[in-house]
């Protein structure tokens, strides 16, 4: 189901990001505010799910963590698609982190970027 939605998504992402009215299209008023509008919302996406996640463990509701990892999510995709990628790319570099120990991925980061 996953990854269907995904695909979906990155479907209706590329759509709006293509044809769509920026009057009537909220993904398209994105693009058309340009990478820094959408870099502004993936960060505060980003603050909303951080105090998110501290309020679900006081409270034991995750709820609105869910609800705000979703917006942070879509936000990142129209991200990607803003800058020519998708979410495939982003899956296929989790795949490639499979059977590598983290301290060795990250080692490795640091070592080519």
């Amino acid at each position: 189901m996953s990854d269907d939605v995904l695909k979906q998504l990155t479907s209706i992402l590329e759509t709006r990001k293509q044809i769509a009215d920026a009057d009537t299209s909220y993904v398209a008023s994105l693009h058309k505010k340009g990478l820094n509008k959408i870099l502004e919302k993936v960060g505060e996406e980003c603050t909303e799910t951080i105090l998110a996640a501290k309020d679900a463990q006081a409270s034991g509701d995750n709820r609105d963590l869910i609800y705000e990892t979703a917006d942070l999510w879509f936000h990142s995709l129209v991200m990607l698609s803003h800058l020519g990628e998708n979410a495939d790319a982003v899956l296929k570099e989790l795949a490639r982190r499979f059977n590598i120990s983290g301290h060795d991925e990250k080692a490795s980061r640091s070592n080519n970027h």
